[in-house]
Parts: C-alpha cells; structure tokens; sequence
C-alpha cells in the first residue's frame, strides 16, 4: 500500500483530499492516476487508494457534522463520486444511503431537503441488485412511507407505485429470508461485532455515522452468506468426488 500511494501522481490526490478540496478537479486527477496505469499496477493503485478514503471518509463525517445542510450535502456527494471512480461500490451505497437518511432527518426544518418516494425507490433497486437486501427493505419502507404521506390527488399512479414498490419490498424480504444457511454464521459474526463493540464502544460511536449502521450490518449478512455459499459448495465437490 506504501509504495502506491507514494508515486507522485497518487500524491497529489493525497494531498488534495488532506487540504480537503472537494471539487471537479480533485476529481479529475483520481480518475487520471487510475486510467494511466497498467492493469497490476491500476489494481494496487484501487485497493491503497479505497483503503485510504474509507479511512478519510470518516474523518470527514466526523468533521462537517455541526456544517451547514449544503456543505454536508455537497461533501456526500463528492465522497459518493470519489468511491464510484475508485470502484468501492459498497462505500459508495453507504454513502448514497448516509446522505438520503441525513435530508430525510433534516426535511423537518428545510422541507427542500424532503427525499421523494422514487430517489427511496432507485437507492432499493441498486442496494437490492448489490445483495444488501435488509438496507434495500428499509428504503421500501421508505419509499412507501414517503407516499402514504403525499397528497394524491396529484399522484395518478398512486396505486400502481404502491404496488410496484411493495413487490420490491416483498422480493428483498424473501431475499434476506432465503439466506437461512448463513443463520448460524451471522449469529457467530453478530456476537464477535458485541464482544468488539464492548471494547471500542466510544471511539466507534465517534466515528461511525449513525445512518451506516444498517448498511454496514447487511453487509456482514451479505458476506456471511457468501462464505456459508462457498462451504457448500466445496462439501457437494467432495461428496461427487466420493462416488
């Protein structure tokens, strides 16, 4: 990871971020550094470089919590840009995630911040494609509460969207609930994450914005049942082998 991060043009988005400059042209030079690379060299230059924002990433929620509304929002989503470019997908839904629940608790005082049933809607179609299927439930609830709380007389298909973001809901429940494999894994990750959380409880809630709590447990759950997946595999290899 030193050594790619060290070469001169990963230095200087190093730089830009640590002077926290958040605009086009930070941007720019990211996706410069990562077309201008071989394919090895590309590969380390990703992993350093979504090591290092992942890490950065937090320092800066951390930061900007007390800003006002629009900074907040301007810095979510340059973060949810950067990650994209990088290719850290699971960082950029977090964050997608993190600035949908930030206006959606602020839309009680700036009612422009009010997040519509249909961004709810996308934000679940993309978490539910990337298997985070309990956050993709949550954005269904969402969504669905966004409508049952809009006027609609103005809406003419207020029924077809209940319905159609109902099915979504539906389909992301029995997506969670046909992991029963993973049950006794996700258990086992659950009380490690306590027993963790016992001994980091206060630098954890300092860092750990509130919102990425959920997406960051469905992403265990995700990589439990990857993990449970795999095993089963191997143990139906060995037993075709056996015969």
């Amino acid at each position: 990871m030193a050594d790619a991060l060290s070469l001169p043009e990963v230095s200087l988005f190093l730089s830009l971020i640590k002077l926290r400059r958040f605009d086009d042209a930070t941007l720019g030079v990211l996706r410069t550094l990562l077309v201008s690379k071989d394919v090895k060299s590309a590969v380390q230059v990703r992993s350093s470089l979504e090591q290092f924002m992942r890490f950065q990433s937090l320092c800066i929620l951390r930061e900007i919590v007390d800003e006002n509304v629009v900074h907040v929002l301007s810095v979510l989503e340059f973060l949810v840009r950067a990650f994209a470019v990088i290719g850290d997908f699971e960082s950029c839904l977090a964050l997608r995630y993190e600035a949908l629940v930030f206006r959606k608790n602020k839309s009680g005082v700036h009612q422009w911040l009010q997040v519509g049933h249909i961004e709810w809607e996308n934000f679940a179609k993309d978490a539910l494609d990337n298997g985070f299927y309990p956050i993709a439930t949550k954005a269904c609830e969402n969504a669905l509460l966004c409508l049952r709380r809009t006027d609609t007389s103005g809406l003419e298909n207020f029924t077809g969207d209940i319905q159609r973001i109902g099915s979504l809901k539906d389909i992301a429940i029995a997506s969670t609930g046909s992991c029963s494999v993973e049950a006794k894994a996700v258990k086992y990750l659950k009380r490690k994450e306590m027993e963790k959380s016992q001994l980091q409880a206060s630098t954890f809630r300092e860092i750990q914005p509130v919102a990425s709590v959920l997406f960051r447990e469905s992403i265990k759950k995700r990589n439990a049942r990857k993990f449970s997946e795999c095993q089963t595999s191997r143990s139906t290899g060995r037993n075709s082998h056996t015969y």
